[in-house]
């Protein structure tokens, strides 16, 4: 990749314009932040400062964040808090349904923080999202993106029975960056996961950010390695630092080159390919059921 490189200095560089995104407004934004702030509820739409907000909760649609706010990782990209999370809340999975029944969401979004700290890494509540969701609005698909549970299957097996319309989980970075962007992670254990889902019977789906210093290669490498383990949908976006303290974009990668990986990962086998700088994991969901 040959795009607008970043140079570390006492200035942030100047994004480019394609990066650029309207401020949230609209009657349909103000509702969707009604309902989460009413019913005490976690979005990774604010907690991972998503680009694409505004369009959403504009849209009517939102990405729920289950098991608290608190995340027990600490990975070098990503903006949610970690720390010591509080109690598990049983009435979470509830809380979700109803609101996702008061929104009229056709298709909704559920991911968590990373729940290291519980012995079945939250798998219970999980599964009992999933099934309060369909008892509630048993219209409404759904995508659950979930964590690799420390590579417990048996935690794993636990949502997977629940049989979610798509079981997505995030490879985030080629293999050769995967200790320096997900420190507590494993490239391997990650492909399990989605090798496991896939066995399981489910429609699976996983993302990679551009940006973090990777090479062309090794983007495709990582799509062949998901096609390897059956994966049906990728989801390819610019990163975009959080903060001074997180990792440094490296690239900000073309309009261009996002296209041309989309016509890569297609001719790969993938169902569905979502690339371009402002894509991110729940982006556009709704059309990944095929």
């Amino acid at each position: 990749m040959s795009e607008v490189k970043v140079v570390e200095g006492p200035e942030r560089v100047r994004k480019p314009d394609w990066l650029r995104v309207k401020l949230p407004t609209g009657e349909n934004f103000r509702k969707v932040a009604s309902i989460v702030g009413e019913h005490k509820l976690h979005t990774i739409c604010q907690s991972g400062n998503c680009p694409n907000m505004g369009e959403c909760w504009g849209a009517g649609t939102a990405t729920f964040m289950i098991l608290g706010n608190v995340c027990t990782r600490s990975c070098g990209f990503c903006s949610v808090a970690t720390g010591r999370p509080e109690a598990v809340d049983p009435f979470e999975p509830a809380r979700v349904a109803r609101s996702i029944e008061l929104m009229g969401i056709k298709h909704c979004v559920i991911t968590s923080v990373d729940r290291d700290d519980l012995k079945d890494g939250g798998s219970d509540i999980w599964a009992r999202t999933i099934r309060a969701i369909r008892r509630r609005t048993p219209n409404t698909t759904m995508e659950t993106l979930i964590p690799d549970f420390q590579g417990k299957w048996e935690n794993l097996a636990v949502v997977t029975e629940a049989a979610p319309d798509i079981l997505s989980h995030n490879l985030e970075t080629v293999r050769r960056l995967t200790k320096q962007v997900r420190v507590q992670a494993k490239y391997d254990r990650s492909l399990e996961v989605l090798m496991r889902a896939k066995r399981a019977g489910l429609r699976t789906k996983s993302g990679i950010m551009l940006g973090l210093g990777e090479s062309d290669m090794e983007v495709e490498e990582s799509m062949d390695d998901l096609r390897s383990v059956g994966v049906d949908i990728l989801t390819l976006g610019q990163y975009l630092q959080p903060t001074k303290t997180h990792l440094a974009v490296q690239e900000f990668i073309h309009p261009d080159v996002f296209a041309r990986f989309k016509t890569v990962g297609m001719e790969k086998g993938f169902r569905y390919v979502e690339s371009g700088p402002l894509v991110r994991s729940s982006y556009h969901a709704e059309k990944h059921l095929f």
